[in-house]
């Protein structure tokens, strides 16, 4: 006779596996900052870590760029070891221990030296992850899939910012030892300027507090302030562009923050971009782009020092917080000033929602205007 079986609960579903982020809370099926352009020359290549994985990036000597996973699958001795040749008219690259030879467009190996003639052995069968770049404008983006064996266009456009110069005017690298969550909410905080960035010459203590309204609105995988004129203390883009001088600063998934300063001649574009290298380890990269501002371009060193001055003193304040995180996870957030960051993360949550159910990922930031006082 059967057992009954009615009392028995029937048994959980499986839980769906969650596509477009990963274990790490970093986003997949997007586009990172890689390099800029000018790190990359014809016949080299060099190593970078991103989103926990290595990286081989280099340009050909057709000056193409590209990038592999930089593990030969042999013997997993890192690609970047090598060196670049050409095999067959192919741009490739060798492997140093047994000079197996991948190709750089495609990462299909093309040749395997040990092999004899009667080697059954297929060197097209071995290939090695090769990733999607956009070069625009002196910057390189790759796009890093959820799926490792992706081999296609992407469906996400590369990004755009619009008509830039073909390079920047300078450039601000720094690691913050941080996860790139943490590095994200500490940029784009609007209440910790008067206590972190209070140098005479940007925010001086002597300034005061103010209350700040600005009008908040969704753009695209993000939010804007809407093009406003830049707080009364900010008495250098006055200096610079005049009284009618208007600011507009953006945020876009996964982690691109640019601010735009101009008047109807001049226009300084800089943009901040994260790219995960370890949970606790995230490259910051400050481009600036200036246009038909002379005077400003001649300061170009000096506005470099300030820019660079700013963001040790945000890395500066990440430190800190980590010799609290020692000990505690959870963080008090609190409206208006901790909005954007609650924002980041109803993003993040929807952009993985989206790639999981297979749909339109549906911007959930709702246009308000906030207010904090700083």
């Amino acid at each position: 006779m059967p057992a009954d079986t009615t009392d028995i609960p029937p048994s959980p579903s499986p839980a769906k596996k969650k596509i477009g982020i990963t274990e790490e809370g970093w986003l997949t099926d997007c586009w990172y900052l890689a390099a800029m352009s000018n790190e990359l020359v014809a016949g080299k290549h060099l190593n970078r870590e991103i989103l926990g994985q290595p990286v081989l990036l280099g340009r050909s000597g057709d000056g193409k760029a590209f990038a592999l996973r930089d593990i030969c699958p042999h013997r997993l001795v890192p690609l970047s070891s090598g060196k670049q040749i050409d095999t067959d008219g192919t741009p490739t690259i060798e492997c140093p221990y047994h000079g197996w030879r991948f190709g750089t467009n495609d990462g299909v190996c093309k040749h395997m030296p040990s092999l004899t003639p009667e080697d059954k052995t297929e060197p097209s069968r071995v290939k090695v992850r090769k990733y999607p770049l956009h070069e625009a404008n002196g910057a390189v983006y790759i796009y890093v899939s959820h799926n490792p064996r992706f081999d296609g266009e992407p469906e996400l456009a590369p990004p755009d910012f619009g008509q830039l110069p073909d390079a920047p005017s300078f450039v601000i690298v720094e690691d913050f030892n941080a996860h790139m969550d943490d590095a994200v909410v500490g940029l784009m905080d609007p209440a910790h300027v008067p206590f972190v960035h209070n140098q005479w010459w940007w925010r001086p203590p002597s300034s005061g507090f103010k209350i700040k309204q600005k009008p908040f609105e969704p753009r695209t995988r993000g939010w804007a302030i809407a093009r406003h004129k830049p707080s009364g203390n900010s008495k250098l883009y006055s200096m610079v562009f005049g009284d009618e001088v208007t600011t507009e600063i953006v945020f876009q998934l996964p982690g691109m923050r640019w601010e735009v300063v101009e008047n109807e001649k001049a226009r300084f574009f800089t943009l901040t971009c994260l790219t995960p290298q370890q949970e606790k380890s995230t490259r910051v990269t400050q481009i600036t782009w200036i246009e038909n501002a002379p005077l400003l371009k001649l300061a170009s060193p000096i506005v470099k020092r300030m820019g660079r001055t700013f963001l040790l003193q945000d890395k500066e304040m990440v430190d800190l917080q980590n010799r609290g995180m020692k000990y505690q996870k959870a963080m008090l957030w609190i409206d208006d000033i901790d909005v954007q960051a609650k924002w980041y993360q109803q993003l993040k949550r929807e952009w993985a929602a989206s790639r999981t159910e297979k749909r339109d990922f549906t911007n959930p930031i709702q246009a308000r205007t906030l207010s904090w006082r700083s």
